[in-house]
C-alpha cells in the first residue's frame, strides 16, 4: 500500500468518525405531501418512547389527520412560541424551550418552512442546525420538490415554482435518510377522500400537481436522493477500510484547458442528468507550466461546472491517466468523458495516448470521446465541398496506395521475377474501390494504369500500348473499380438501412415503455407528444376535447407550437372521418401541420399534430413510423377510456347496490315500526272506553317502544351520512372509561329488561381524551347487536382492560357466532349475516357507525371468535397521557 493510499485512507477514517459522532439528523423524505411522512416520524417516536428514549414534539403538523393526530397522544408537546406580524397572531416552535428542555430526541416537522417575520432564524432547517449544534438529535421531514438543487427540475416537471428550499449540504448532514412512498394511484385516492387537503384545496390539487405523471417524476427524483445518499455513505466507509466503490454511479469529465472544456462541462452535465447521477469535473496538474488563456479556460470550466450543480477539483500527478484512474476508484466513476486529444503521431502509434491507456487500463469504465462543435463544423464543411467526388484525404490515400504498388512492382520486377505484375496494380484497385467513393476508385484506376503502362508495360518509360494484353488489363482495372465500389456503396447503404430500421424500433419500444408506465389520458398525451417530437424531429402536440367540447392542444412537445385557424379546421376533419389531413395530404393541406387522428369514427380521442422544420415533406420512413407511433399512443388512449369506463361501471354497480339496500332497508325498518304505532293509535282511538287499563298501557307502551326504534334507525341514518362526508365532530372531554361502559349498560337494560349484563373493570381509574357521546353510542351499538341475539339467559359480558397505551372493551356474547369469512364484513354498511350476531330485525348499520365513530378518535373495531362459542367485538382505544 502506497503512503497516498494510507493517507487517504487515514483521512476517510477520521471523517467518518468525526461524521458519526456529530449527525444526529434523521430526516423522513417524501415525494409529495400526504404520503404518510409525519405519520412515520412519529410512528418511529412512539416505539423509541417505548424503549424508554426521552423523546418529544417540538411541532408536529397533523393537518386535521385524526390518524396522525392520534399519535401524538402519549408523547410530551412543546408549548409553541407566539408572534404578531401584521396585525396577526403566528404559532412557531421553540428553540429556547427545546434547548431548555434538552431532550434525546425532538420532532420538528416541515423542514422547508419559512418562519414568521420577527423570528430569530428566517427558516426552520436552520433552527434544526442550532438544536444539532447544541447536541441534540432531530427527527424531521421533508418533500423532495424542496431541495434548492432539484428546483429547476420541479418546476419543468410540475410547472410551479416551489419558494420554501433547503440547501443540499444540509441533507449531508443526516444521519438517515427515511424514504416514505406512496403508490401515485394510492395518493390521489388519499387526495380524493380528503384525507391530504380540504375538499376545495384536493380538487384544485388534483388538477395542478397531484397527476400520475407528475407524482410518478417526483418519485423518481425521490429515489435519486435517496439513493446519492446511500453513494456518498458507501463511499465514505469503503475508504475508511481501504476498499474501492462496488457501485459505480458517477460521471467525470477531464478537461485539459483548451477551447473545448466549457462544452465538456456541459455534455458532462447532460449525461449524467440523462443517468440521474452525480458528476463531476477534473483537471489533472502535471506540474507543466500553463499560459494565462489556457489557465483562465480552467477556471472558467470549473466555475461553470460548480454553477450547474456538480463538483470540480484538481488532481495532481505526472501521469495523466494514473490520477483519473486512481480518482475513479476511489469516487465510484462509472464513466470518463473526454475530449479529443492532441498526441503526437508517435504517441498514438506506440500506443502511450491518453485515450489508448484509458482504454487498455480501465476495463470496468465506460470511455466516452466527444468532438467539439468545431471539429463537427469543419468536417461538415468539407463534406459540403465533397459531396460527390470525395475528400481531399482520399484522394491521398489513392496515391498513396498507387506509389506503394509502383514500389512493390520495382522490387517484385528486379526480385522476384514475377510473372505478371498487373496483379499488384489490380490489388491496389481493389483496396482503395472498398475504402472510398466510386469516383476515387477509378481515379485510382487511371494513376495504377498510367504507372503500369509507363513503367513496366514494353515499351517501357512511353504510354504507348503494343500488347494486347494490356488493353485487358486497363479493362480489369476499371472492372474492378466499378464492381468494388458498387459493392462498397451496397454495404454503406445497408449500414444506413440497418441503422433507419434501429431508430425505427428504439422509438416505438421507448414510446411503448413510457405508455406502459402512464395511467391516465394526459399522461399519456404529454409522452406521445414527447415521444413524436423526437422520434420524427419535429414539432408534435396531442389534440383533445375540453370541458366545452372544443379541440385544444392538451399536451404539446414546444410551448412556442400554436395553431392557426387552418389547422384546427384539419383536425376537425380529420378526428371526425378518422383520417390525415392537413400538411402533405389533400385535405386543407394549407394547414402548416400534418394531422393524424388517435381515435376511430366510433370513438373520438383526438388527433396528434406534426409539424416538421421548413415545411419540408418526411421520407416514406419517418412518415411510416408516424403512423406506428400514432397508433401506439391512440391504442394506450382506448386502453384508458376503457379502464376510466369500467371504473364508472364499477362505481354506479356499488352505488347501485347501496342504493338498493337503503331502500330495502328503508322499506322495511320505517314502515314495521310505523305500521305498529298506527295500528296501536287505531286500537286505542276506537276501542278506549272498552279496552281495560293494563291492555291501553300495553298498547302505549308499543307506541313508544316502536317510536324510540324507530328513533334510533333515524339517528343511525344521520349518523352514518354525517361520517360518510366527515363532518361529524368530535368535542373531546377527559372521562372515565367506565362511567361510559355503565351508561351504555343502562341503555340496554332499559330496552332489554331481561337481559343480563356483567361487567369487569379495571381496578383503577382510566381516563379517555374522547366525545363521550359517541363511544357510548358505538358500545351501545354493539351491546345492542349482542343482546339480540343471545340466547335466553344467557348474559353479555363487557371485559375492560389496559394492554400498554391502550385500552380494550371486550363485548361477548354467547350466540352461534359469525363465520370467520365474514367477520371483516359485519362493519359494512347494509351487511347483514344470515346466522350468527345479527338479529333478523337488523338493518346493518350499526356496527358501521361503531367503525366510523372508533375510527374518528383513532381506535379500531375488530371482530373475534368467542370462548368456544358465540362472539367477541373488541374495541381499541388509544390512552393519552392523563391531564
Amino acid at each position: 500500500m502506497t503512503d497516498t493510499s494510507r493517507e487517504a485512507r487515514a483521512d476517510a477514517l477520521l471523517d467518518v468518525v468525526q461524521e458519526e459522532s456529530h449527525r444526529r439528523l434523521k430526516i423522513f423524505l417524501g415525494a409529495a405531501p400526504g404520503v404518510g411522512k409525519t405519520y412515520a416520524m412519529l410512528s418511529a417516536a412512539r416505539e423509541l418512547k417505548r424503549q424508554g428514549v426521552d423523546v418529544v414534539i417540538g411541532l408536529v403538523e397533523t393537518h386535521g389527520r385524526t390518524e396522525t393526530a392520534a399519535l401524538i397522544e402519549g408523547l410530551e408537546v412543546l408549548p409553541r412560541l407566539t408572534l404578531s406580524y401584521q396585525g396577526r397572531e403566528f404559532t412557531e416552535f421553540d428553540v429556547d424551550a427545546a434547548l431548555a428542555r434538552r431532550p434525546d430526541i425532538v420532532l420538528v416537522d416541515e423542514l422547508a418552512h419559512r418562519n414568521v417575520p420577527g423570528s430569530r432564524h428566517e427558516r426552520r432547517w436552520q433552527d434544526i442546525a442550532e438544536l444539532l449544534e447544541a447536541g441534540i438529535e432531530v427527527y424531521t421531514a421533508l418533500n423532495v420538490q424542496h431541495l434548492e438543487s432539484l428546483n429547476d427540475q420541479v418546476r419543468r416537471i410540475t410547472g410551479i415554482t416551489v419558494r420554501e428550499t433547503v440547501p443540499d449540504a444540509f441533507l449531508d448532514r443526516a444521519r438517515d435518510i427515511v424514504l416514505v412512498d406512496l403508490p401515485p394511484r394510492e395518493l390521489i385516492e388519499r387526495l380524493r377522500q380528503g384525507k391530504v387537503y380540504v375538499p376545495e384545496t384536493a380538487a384544485a390539487a388534483l388538477n395542478a400537481f397531484f397527476s400520475p405523471t407528475n407524482l410518478g417524476a417526483l418519485r423518481e427524483l425521490a429515489v435519486d436522493t435517496v439513493a446519492g445518499h446511500v453513494d456518498s455513505d458507501l463511499r465514505e466507509h469503503m475508504l475508511a477500510r481501504g476498499g474501492k466503490m462496488p457501485v459505480r454511479r458517477r460521471v467525470m469529465a477531464a478537461i485539459d484547458g483548451h477551447a473545448q472544456s466549457e462544452y465538456l462541462v456541459r455534455v458532462a452535465r447532460r449525461i449524467a442528468e440523462r443517468r440521474g447521477a452525480p458528476w463531476t469535473v477534473v483537471f489533472v496538474d502535471t506540474g507543466a507550466t500553463l499560459d494565462d488563456a489556457r489557465r483562465e479556460r480552467i477556471d472558467t470550466a470549473m466555475r461553470l461546472a460548480r454553477r450547474l450543480g456538480g463538483d470540480a477539483m484538481v488532481l495532481r500527478g505526472h501521469a495523466i491517466a494514473d490520477e483519473l484512474l486512481v480518482h475513479a476508484d476511489r469516487e465510484g466513476v462509472g464513466q470518463i468523458i473526454l475530449g479529443r486529444t492532441r498526441e503526437r503521431l508517435i504517441a498514438r502509434m506506440l500506443g502511450r495516448s491518453l485515450t489508448q491507456q484509458l482504454l487498455r487500463r480501465g476495463a470496468h469504465l465506460e470511455l466516452t470521446i466527444i468532438a467539439t462543435p468545431a471539429e463537427r463544423l469543419r468536417a461538415r464543411r468539407r463534406l459540403r465541398l465533397m459531396p460527390m467526388y470525395g475528400r481531399r484525404d482520399e484522394y491521398i490515400f489513392a496515391t498513396v496506395v498507387t506509389v506503394v504498388a509502383i514500389g512493390l512492382s520495382f522490387i517484385a520486377d528486379r526480385y522476384l521475377s514475377v510473372a505478371n505484375l498487373a496483379l499488384i496494380f489490380l490489388t491496389a484497385v481493389m483496396i482503395v474501390a472498398v475504402r472510398t467513393r466510386m469516383v476515387v476508385a477509378v481515379y485510382t484506376a487511371t494513376l495504377c494504369f498510367l504507372g503500369y503502362n509507363f513503367f513496366f508495360a514494353p515499351p517501357r518509360y512511353t504510354l504507348a500500348i503494343a500488347n494486347s494484353d494490356d488493353v485487358l488489363a486497363v479493362t480489369l482495372f476499371f472492372a474492378a473499380a466499378l464492381i468494388c465500389s458498387r459493392l462498397a456503396t451496397r454495404l454503406a447503404s445497408q449500414v444506413e438501412s440497418l441503422r433507419a430500421a434501429h431508430d425505427y424500433s428504439h422509438a416505438l419500444l421507448t414510446l411503448g415503455q413510457r405508455l406502459s408506465a402512464s395511467t391516465d389520458a394526459d399522461g399519456i398525451r404529454s409522452v406521445g407528444a414527447t415521444a413524436l417530437a423526437r422520434g420524427l424531429r419535429c414539432e408534435a402536440a396531442i389534440l383533445a376535447r375540453d370541458v366545452e367540447h372544443r379541440l385544444q392542444i392538451a399536451a404539446s412537445s414546444s410551448r412556442a407550437l400554436t395553431l392557426t385557424t387552418q389547422d384546427l379546421a384539419a383536425a376537425e376533419w380529420s378526428e371526425q372521418h378518422a383520417e390525415p389531413a392537413g400538411r402533405f395530404t389533400d385535405t386543407l393541406n394549407a394547414a402548416r401541420c400534418w394531422m393524424l387522428p388517435l381515435g376511430t369514427e366510433d370513438h373520438h380521442l383526438g388527433v396528434a399534430a406534426l409539424r416538421f422544420e421548413n415545411g419540408v415533406s418526411p421520407d416514406i420512413e419517418r412518415r411510416s413510423l408516424a403512423l406506428a407511433m400514432v397508433q401506439d399512443i391512440g391504442q394506450a388512449l382506448e386502453r384508458a377510456r376503457l379502464a376510466s369506463e369500467l371504473e364508472g361501471a364499477r362505481v354506479q354497480g356499488e352505488t347501485e347496490r347501496l342504493r338498493n339496500a337503503l331502500l330495502s332497508s328503508v322499506s322495511h325498518d320505517l314502515r314495521s315500526p310505523l305500521a305498529s304505532m298506527i295500528g296501536s293509535a287505531g286500537t286505542l282511538s276506537n276501542y278506549w272506553e272498552q279496552l281495560p287499563i293494563d291492555e291501553r298501557k300495553e298498547l302505549l307502551e308499543a307506541i313508544l317502544g316502536e317510536g324510540q326504534r324507530l328513533d334510533r334507525y333515524i339517528q343511525n341514518l344521520l349518523d352514518m351520512t354525517r361520517l360518510g362526508h366527515g363532518t361529524l365532530k368530535l368535542n373531546r372531554d377527559w372521562t372515565d372509561s367506565a362511567e361510559i361502559v355503565a351508561s351504555a349498560i343502562t341503555r340496554v337494560r332499559k330496552l332489554f329488561p331481561e337481559l343480563r349484563v356483567d361487567s369487569t373493570l379495571p381496578d383503577e381509574t382510566v381516563l379517555l381524551f374522547v366525545h363521550p357521546a359517541l363511544i357510548e353510542q358505538a358500545l351501545f351499538n354493539i351491546l345492542e347487536n349482542a343482546a339480540r341475539f343471545s340466547p335466553p339467559g344467557e348474559p353479555v359480558r363487557v371485559v375492560v382492560r389496559v394492554a400498554g397505551d391502550r385500552l380494550f372493551i371486550d363485548v361477548i356474547d354467547r350466540g352461534p357466532g359469525i363465520p370467520e369469512e365474514e367477520r371483516a364484513r359485519i362493519f359494512d354498511m347494509f351487511y347483514s349475516v344470515a346466522r350468527g350476531d345479527r338479529a333478523p330485525q337488523g338493518t346493518g348499520l350499526g356496527l358501521a357507525i361503531c367503525r366510523g365513530m372508533i375510527g374518528a378518535h383513532g381506535g379500531s373495531v375488530e371482530a373475534l371468535p368467542g370462548d368456544g362459542v358465540g362472539t367477541t367485538i373488541r374495541i381499541s382505544l388509544p390512552l393519552p397521557s392523563p391531564p
